[in-house]
């Protein structure tokens, strides 16, 4: 084990060891050697079985077998979450046949910020993380069962599902993925077309043609953006059976994968002798081998955000320092789009995680000894699964890449750094994912173009006013002012004067997401413009100098000039108050909390 992850392991520890044992002497206080449901009255015992027939009623009444919630984030317009629909059935069969039982627990609300780009609704996406934790919560309320399986992919999703189920965290827990649609169109090709219609230069008709054959099947869609970085780091941190995440739904081996799924859960409760609850599995080696994961992939810049959110749900304070530290050391061993032009199918079928995993346990970059929902440590999660003769079985990962283009061994790492940066400067702490980040780019010192949405960026973007060096502040968009959309409509023109030869940059305190490529982008700048964060003083035509090399981000005016200077006042806040259900997130935008703590509004200290 490399030295620096073994300081960086302890730092956390001892950072957390208060809230930590707080959580921990909860979650044992919380176990029981009985069914969870043998604490009911006839009265609530016969309610929570009333649903079921035969043979499964027999045995939720008589508390003689484990029971299983599901915890589900099915809807069948998000095309990663319609596999999901016939899950509870199968999970629920395999029970069965175990001597045991399954019931759907609840289900948690899945939008997809693919719909929601640019529109209004993006503005809940960030809070409905919030939200499904509180759902996750209500789903096992009841007190019925002795593990839980999480049905979810998406951006908010599972990480709302895991911070729901560490407040359950006595309770087992096991993670099921649905996997990534088949490849579409080029990610080469899906680019340029954007790029195009930024310009004017192709219609709607033919972006739409390219978009559909993009994103064209059930399935999560396959660029490695947030949704696909959380299978990464359900595996990597322990919570999936090994090599799950990226089996395309509707095979056989997704099938059985879902089936063995089940029997795992069941393996696993405090009923029998191999007791794995998530509260303990989820420990501060787990979320480090988490941010290296993040790191050695190339993974998404949301992560910054969720990975602490997750770890103070489970008593652990990690902070954007750590990131740092870590992605110093951590080698970059994949290129997948939009770090590279792969998809994530292309990624698996190179090797995938079991490869990624072992050559990281290879080298020392990866706590090895850790609780998972398996046994064998992370090494068995060096490992793929496949199908012997019809029986799920696995298989050692293969040892060489059979794609260097896409995913390579360490000493042949694309890059000795995993690419993310935290800044700090006069402007405030914030974070820049390089992976794809031409060295020649990542350091750029011009005039700001300051700019209170997205929409007025990408006007000023058409009217010509942008064709120049220029670091574009587009400032009021963190979780207290709008509830901290994504910015994805920025990355086509911002590309498009990056190609055109102009230094550019990017700087927000709202998100980018694991969508962010090539134009260096500092994002999530705290504080914010609406907690007197100093991006709210930056004016047109201050100079700023974004240095990813040396972790910079300054304001070039004086102190004594910036003293003088008002806070900017967020003119725009009124209209993203109401509409689109922004009227009833009120109470989470004015107590969320800095975007380095995680930015929740539900979690202990999330307000600080």
């Amino acid at each position: 084990m490399k030295r620096e992850i073994e300081i960086v392991t302890q730092r956390i520890v001892e950072r957390s060891k208060p809230t930590r044992e707080a959580y921990l002497a909860r979650i044992d206080a919380a176990a029981s050697d009985r069914p969870h449901r043998s604490k009911l009255s006839c009265g609530n015992l016969a309610h929570a079985s009333a649903g079921c027939l035969g043979t499964e009623k027999d045995r939720i009444n008589h508390e003689d077998a484990a029971n299983l919630g599901i915890v589900t984030a099915y809807n069948d317009m998000l095309s990663a979450h319609q596999p999901l629909g016939v899950y509870p059935d199968r999970i629920k069969k395999a029970a069965f046949e175990a001597g045991a039982t399954a019931q759907v627990a609840g289900g948690v609300p899945a939008m997809c910020d693919g719909v929601t780009q640019g529109r209004p609704g993006m503005e809940l996406s960030l809070f409905s993380r919030d939200v499904i934790a509180m759902s996750t919560a209500v789903s096992l309320s009841h007190d019925t069962f002795d593990a839980a399986l999480y049905l979810g992919v998406c951006d908010k999703i599972v990480p709302g599902l895991v911070m729901g189920a560490l407040a359950y965290g006595h309770i087992p827990a096991v993670f099921v993925p649905a996997g990534p649609m088949p490849s579409g169109l080029p990610n080469d090709e899906k680019a340029r077309v954007r790029q195009l219609y930024a310009q004017g230069k192709v219609g709607r008709k033919e972006l739409l043609e390219a978009e559909i054959a993009s994103y064209h099947s059930p399935g999560t869609c396959t660029f490695y953006g947030t949704a696909n970085s959380n299978q990464m780091l359900m595996e990597i941190m322990g919570l999936h059976l090994p090599g799950s995440a990226f089996v395309n739904p509707g095979t056989e081996l997704r099938d059985a994968l879902t089936e063995e799924a089940a029997r795992r859960a069941l393996q696993i409760t405090r009923l029998g002798n191999d007791y794995r609850p998530i509260g303990k599995i989820l420990d501060e080696k787990a979320f480090v081998n988490g941010i290296i994961g993040l790191l050695a992939t190339g993974g998404s810049t949301n992560h910054t955000l969720h990975l602490p959110a997750m770890a103070r749900a489970a008593g652990i304070e990690l902070r954007w320092e750590d990131f740092d530290d870590l992605s110093r050391i951590i080698p970059l061993l994949c290129r997948v789009y939009p770090n590279g032009q792969a998809d994530v199918n292309h990624f698996h079928a190179a090797g995938g995680m079991g490869f990624v995993i072992s050559n990281l346990l290879g080298h020392g970059l990866l706590h090895h000894e850790v609780d998972t929902i398996v046994s064998g440590g992370m090494a068995a999660f060096g490992t793929e699964p496949h199908l012997d003769d019809g029986k799920l079985a696995w298989r050692d990962a293969p040892k060489d890449s059979h794609d260097e283009d896409i995913l390579r061994p360490a000493e042949k790492a694309f890059s000795a750094d995993g690419g993310l940066r935290m800044l700090s400067g006069n402007i405030g702490r914030a974070v820049i994912k390089v992976s794809a980040v031409k060295p020649a780019n990542r350091v750029i010192e011009a005039p700001a173009a300051v700019f209170t949405s997205q929409d007025e960026m990408m006007q000023a973007f058409k009217d010509g006013k942008l064709h120049r060096d220029v670091v574009c502040v587009v400032r009021f968009q963190g979780p207290r002012a709008n509830g901290m959309p994504e910015l994805h409509k920025l990355t086509p023109p911002l590309g498009v004067l990056q190609d055109l030869g102009y230094k550019v940059a990017l700087v927000t305190d709202g998100r980018m997401s694991g969508a962010s490529g090539k134009v260096p982008a500092a994002i999530h700048v705290t504080p914010e413009g609406m907690m007197n964060g100093m991006i709210a003083k930056v004016q047109d035509g201050d100079i700023v100098r974004l240095d990813a090399e040396t972790g910079d981000l300054k304001l070039l005016v004086s102190d004594e000039e910036l003293a003088k200077r008002d806070f900017a006042m967020f003119t725009n806040k009124a209209e993203h108050q109401t509409g689109f259900g922004r009227e009833l997130f009120g109470v989470f935008r004015d107590n969320v909390g800095l975007a380095e703590m995680g930015a929740s509004a539900v979690l202990p200290g999330g307000a600080e």
